[in-house]
């Protein structure tokens, strides 16, 4: 899951990307309202944490241009402030969460956690797809009970694909999900090719069908149709 961490404190900044990279997501990171709003005009994310107070503007504006586009991303509110105005303001310009500094790092990520599950799997703590189980909270994979050992790369591309299922999904938007900023480093798109082959290969031995169609020019659908 990609994350866009706005934040204008450089050692709370890079104490929580840190935390949060630890924990299996990709971490995009802005210090200023301006960055931020070019972050967001590049590339999708699934979740924004972004503090209210900003050098050059507030992150307050960062949530109303989101909403404006009705994007579905999770957005939590992170201030020193601890003023119910903001917090009121925050929830209702549509954010879903707010923390006030100091937090946990581990209460951030459980935050997150169930953002993300109300977000793109209606807030089950189980994501099903035919015989796959998914526990997000463990990252854990089974196929009809027995558990599927995969990587943290495939984990996420499974995922990806199962809250995708049924939509064309381009090599470029499955790179951009699993690699965020990074990929723009690579050179070709084959390491994808190898992560989905390896994907298919450890569902399909533990009795699934192939559900990973390959389009042709376009990229992949992940679909239980033939």
């Amino acid at each position: 899951m990609k994350i866009l961490l706005i934040e204008d404190e450089p050692s709370l900044l890079l104490s929580v990307k840190h935390y949060l990279e630890e924990e299996g997501y990709i971490v995009s990171t802005a210090n200023t309202f301006q960055d931020a709003i070019e972050k967001l005009n590049d590339y999708d994310y699934d979740c924004l944490v972004v503090d209210i107070t900003l050098p050059d503007g507030s992150g307050l504006d960062i949530i109303k241009e989101l909403k404006k586009e009705k994007t579905n991303v999770g957005i939590i509110i992170i201030s020193a402030k601890n003023s119910l105005d903001d917090r009121l303001m925050g929830l209702d310009l549509g954010a879903d969460d707010y923390l006030t500094k100091p937090f946990h790092l581990s209460e951030l990520n459980a935050r997150i956690k169930s953002v993300l599950r109300r977000r793109f799997f209606e807030g089950n703590p189980k994501i099903i797809f035919q015989e796959i189980s998914i526990l997000p909270e463990n990252q854990e994979v089974f196929v009809n009970a027995e558990s599927v050992e995969l990587t943290r790369k495939e984990y996420e591309l499974l995922v990806f694909f199962i809250s995708n299922k049924n939509r064309i999904l381009s090599k470029s938007a499955i790179a951009e999900h699993l690699w965020g900023d990074s990929m723009d480093l690579a050179d070709s798109h084959d390491f994808i090719y190898t992560h989905i082959k390896n994907l298919r290969r450890k569902l399909i031995e533990k009795g699934c069908p192939d559900y990973v169609k390959t389009r042709y020019g376009a990229g992949y659908t992940f679909s239980e149709k033939p």
